[in-house]
């Protein structure tokens, strides 16, 4: 077993520990919101199947490494316009499709009356118009990724991976495979163009 796994199972098992040893002592007089919401929470996942919490356990990996994936893509989008036209790169160097397709999430999110989740554009962008958003200023980003061709197959290969993970499927291994040297590629177009 690597460390990486001992110390995930580690942390596992003393998170356990703690939580028996919290549900054996007596309650206390009066729970916080956040209390009672976790042991809610607690409640009802218990209540689905073992195979379908190893499961989503599983895939919650999956869901992390594109969480922080597309997260960062949105961080070097941002950091790179914002270098070079300030603040308020969006109205002028966002595609105009990508504006509108924003403005009407936002606009979507506005009238089912939820939290708004940002006051960032970038934001409510899909993770296909984040590319779309490089390709349109590929004159300051093709000094950062290597290769705009290499640009694309990546994407794609990351936004059909991204499917299962995104709606709550479960990848094969194969796509574990994939997913993991797409991810390499990735990062190896931010090692930037070579003479």
């Amino acid at each position: 077993m690597k460390n990486d796994e001992q110390l995930e199972l580690f942390f596992l098992k003393v998170a356990s520990m703690q939580l028996a040893v919290e549900e054996s002592m007596p309650s206390k007089p009066i729970a916080s919101a956040a209390d009672l919401n976790d042991k809610q929470l607690r409640a009802s996942v218990s209540q689905f199947s073992s195979s379908l919490r190893d499961s989503a356990e599983s895939m919650a990996e999956f869901y992390k490494l594109f969480y922080m994936l597309e997260n960062d893509m949105r961080k070097l989008i941002n950091d790179t316009l914002s270098d070079s036209f300030e603040e308020n790169w969006w109205d002028d160097h966002a595609p105009p499709n990508v504006q509108e397709e924003v403005r009407l999430n936002q606009k979507r999110e506005l009238e089912f009356g939820v939290t708004s989740r940002s006051d960032d554009n970038l934001d409510y962008t899909t993770f296909g118009q984040l590319g779309d958003i490089i390709r349109h200023n590929w004159d300051l980003f093709g000094g950062i990724i290597s290769n705009q061709k290499a640009l694309g197959r990546v994407m794609s290969s990351l936004n059909n991976l991204r499917g299962p993970i995104a709606h709550c499927g479960v990848l094969a291994d194969d796509e574990i495979d994939r997913l993991k040297l797409t991810v390499k590629d990735w990062f190896r177009l931010l090692e930037g163009p070579k003479s």
